[in-house]
This record gives structure tokens, C-alpha cells and sequence, in this order.
């Protein structure tokens, strides 16, 4: 599907919402239909720098392209794609709720109870139903990645390290309206009588002005050709399965699994493997289980299976559905209901961007990340020659996890970006 092509002189730069490795993300108006949109950049600069490996033009390419299918209520549409002699770029939809992470830190105690945890997993759950029947690994699931629509839904963005798998064959699922007849179309137009998230749980929650931490995590990607694993190496620390660390291939259960971290985090404020650096977070991902502490509930029991460590045992989209914790969820009308429980408030977009000269502003800031970008990769070169060869405790050079033998690299290896 060929995209439009977008006009700067047509986009009015209202702010810059997040930063990431090699670009940024703007807010912008299309000024012949007052349409506001994320406008994501990527300096051209970057990419033409890595043509030899090819990764970051496989990676933009192969996010327009996954962008440009998409015709479900919880994803963005593509609106456009430009490109000047200095960046690239394209347009989706702008969601003014900003991210599920922002959203948390509101709350108290910056925790969600479990009801308001219930209904945005159930999103989650149907996103990535959607993602893997498509063959679609996402393999970056993190609350700055999910973000709150003007209507209240979830909607997943940021695919720089998905890839394509062969398509997960679906199974019926256990849903309460099985037996009623064909499974609605979950396509955006499809109109159907709402209801209320009261009917779905019974609690709120509090809207606030904190600002977003969104940063976005570009990496390498890699698509399997004739088999059902993955063998790149990406992620985001805190979120990675330990089948991406141990190396010896990944399917779709990366997902489930980042999805059990991020329920862990909506219940206690905090991820359950976090270290004081990579590497300790890396050993306790791979060798401890999750603190769950508290009375034994159906949500803690999810987040168990959820993070099993071993990929073969992990619970399956089928399990999840049918699960306790969901019981009594109506799997065919989640995206239907009318009021979620948080709705952010209407607003303009913001301030114009400096002086009105959106083309040099968005050039010039890609281009200052940029160079920052470069700066930090020099010192961390610096550091990383070094601390190449790490030791520990009885174990052979380069393992910097007792007891692994592969990924000897992972410290220096680039294609692993953490933010």
C-alpha cells in the first residue's frame, strides 16, 4: 500500500513529544484539516550511516510497512510519510492521554488496583491476539510504549524491533459470547451499541498533568526465514524475556512475558527483575522468580505464569483469556466500552514551535539528538574497550553472567538498545 505523502509547508509543529536514539516525535496540526498527529522524525543522517548493515532502513521500512495494514482500534493508522534531504518521517495518531506509564504515576502510590488493571490488560491481551495472528512480533512491550487514545483505549505504537513470524494459527477463545454467533470485526468502523467500563470493573481513576517520560527504544531487527524463531537480540532491559538473553531463538511468548512484567509494575510500582545495571538485571531475569508478595490473588497467579521463564510452559493467549482473573469478561465487547477508566481531557496541542519555522525546527532537533547520540556512543566505546572482557568467579573471559555462554558481547552490543 503506497502511503501519502506529507508537506511540511501543510504542518504546523505544536511540541516535541518524546526522544529516542536517532530521531524524535513531534506534535503537529495539519493546517488544511485542523488534524492533530505524532509526527515521528528520523534524521537521514542515521540511517544512510548504517546502510552497510542495512538495519535502520529495515527497521523504518518495515514499521511503515506494518503501519500501513493496520485496521484495528487499539493501533495507529499511517497518515502520511515525508522526507526533506536532511530527515524522514511519518504521521499517526496522536493520542492526548499520553502513556500507560504517565498514567500510572498519577495514581497513588503510583500503583493501579486490580480492576483498572483488568480492563487494560484485557486491551493488551486483544493487541496482541491481533499482532501475532498477523505473524507480527512486537518485542517491546513497556508502559511508555502503550498510550492512552482521547476516547480512553489503549493504543500500542512503536514497532523499530518488531518482525515477522509465521502467522500464529488462532484458536477459539473462551469468551462468554462463543456460543452467540460470529466473532465481531474489530475494525474501527464497525459500529455497535457501547456500555460502560462500570460494567466491566467498578473503579476510577484520578486525571493529572504529569509529563511524559516517553523515550523510544530503535534497535535492530531480524525476520525469521523458514522457521518460528527469532534469533535478534533487542529489547528493552527491564522488559526482555530470558530466551532473548540466553540467545537460542524466541517466538511470540516474548510478548506474554513483557506483558507479565508490565501487570507487575501496574500492581506495585516497580518491575520484578530490576538490578542496580544490565548485567544484574539480566541474572535475576534469568534466575529469579518475581516477588509476589501479598495474599494469593487470580491477578498474582496471572503474573506467575506470565513469567515463566521457560517459553514452552508460559501461559498461551488461549489460557490467558480463560484465566480467573478474567473471568466473567466479555473478550468481543472490551473495545466497545464507553467510558475506560480514564478519559483525558480535551486540549489544542500546545504551543507553536519556535518562531513558526517548523521545517528547521524539526531539522535541527533530530539533528542536536543526534549528535548527542553520537557523543554518548564515543564515551561508552571508551568504557566498553575497557571492561570488554569481564570475569567472574570461576568462569572463562567474556562471561559476564556466571553460567552463560552465549551473547559474550551483550555489554558492547549495539544492537540491544536501552533507554
Amino acid at each position: 500500500m503506497q502511503s501519502p505523502s506529507l508537506d511540511f509547508n501543510r504542518l504546523e509543529v505544536l511540541s516535541l513529544l518524546g526522544r529516542g536514539a536517532k530521531g524524535a516525535v513531534f506534535l503537529v496540526r495539519d493546517k488544511d484539516d485542523d488534524k492533530l498527529f505524532a509526527l515521528k522524525v528520523i534524521l537521514r543522517e542515521a540511517i544512510e550511516k548504517k546502510k552497510k548493515k542495512n538495519d535502520e532502513y529495515k527497521r523504518v521500512s518495515f514499521e511503515q510497512e506494518v503501519l500501513s495494514r493496520f485496521d484495528h482500534p487499539l493501533f495507529p493508522s499511517l497518515h502520511g510519510v515525508l522526507s526533506t534531504d536532511k530527515v524522514i518521517g511519518y504521521a499517526i495518531d496522536y493520542c492526548p492521554g499520553r502513556n500507560l506509564n504517565s498514567l500510572r504515576i498519577m495514581q497513588s502510590e503510583s500503583m493501579f488496583s486490580d480492576e483498572i488493571i483488568r480492563f487494560y490488560a484485557a486491551e493488551l491481551v486483544l493487541a496482541f491476539d491481533y499482532l501475532h495472528n498477523q505473524g507480527i512480533m512486537y518485542r517491546d512491550l513497556k508502559p511508555d510504549n502503550v498510550m492512552i487514545q482521547e476516547n480512553g483505549h489503549l493504543m500500542l505504537v512503536d514497532f523499530d524491533l518488531s518482525t515477522n513470524l509465521p502467522p500464529r494459527t488462532p484458536h477459539p477463545s473462551p469468551s462468554p459470547s462463543q456460543s452467540s454467533g460470529e466473532k465481531p470485526s474489530p475494525a474501527r468502523r464497525r459500529k455497535k451499541r457501547p456500555f460502560r467500563f462500570v460494567s466491566f470493573c467498578n473503579s476510577g481513576i484520578s486525571p493529572g498533568e504529569e509529563e511524559s517520560n516517553s523515550v523510544r527504544s530503535l534497535a535492530a531487527t531480524d525476520s525469521s526465514r523458514g522457521g518460528e524463531k527469532s534469533n535478534s537480540f533487542v529489547g528493552t532491559e527491564e522488559y526482555v524475556a530470558p530466551e532473548v538473553i540466553t540467545g537460542g531463538g524466541h517466538n511470540f511468548a516474548v510478548d506474554w512475558w513483557s506483558l507479565g512484567v508490565v501487570l507487575y509494575e501496574m500492581l506495585y510500582g516497580t518491575t520484578p527483575f530490576k538490578g542496580s545495571n544490565r548485567k544484574e538485571t539480566f541474572f535475576r531475569i534469568l534466575t529469579k522468580p518475581p516477588n509476589l508478595v501479598g495474599e494469593t490473588t487470580s491477578l498474582r497467579d496471572l503474573i506467575r505464569r506470565l513469567l515463566e521463564k521457560d517459553p514452552s510452559r508460559r501461559i498461551n493467549v488461549e489460557e490467558i483469556k480463560g484465566h480467573d482473573f478474567f473471568r466473567g469478561v466479555d473478550w468481543d465487547r472490551v473495545l466497545l466500552v464507553s467510558r475506560p477508566p480514564y478519559i483525558p481531557a480535551p486540549e489544542d496541542g500546545g504551543e507553536k514551535g519556535k518562531d513558526g519555522n517548523t521545517k528547521m525546527d524539526v531539522e535541527d532537533i533530530v539533528q542536536e539528538i543526534f549528535a548527542a547520540r553520537e557523543e554518548r556512543d564515543k564515551r561508552s566505546d571508551n568504557h566498553n574497550n575497557n571492561d570488554a572482557n569481564i570475569k567472574t568467579k570461576g568462569g572463562k573471559n567474556g562471561e559476564w553472567v556466571k553460567g552463560l555462554n552465549t551473547n559474550n558481547d551483550l555489554e558492547i552490543d549495539n544492537h540491544f538498545l536501552v533507554f
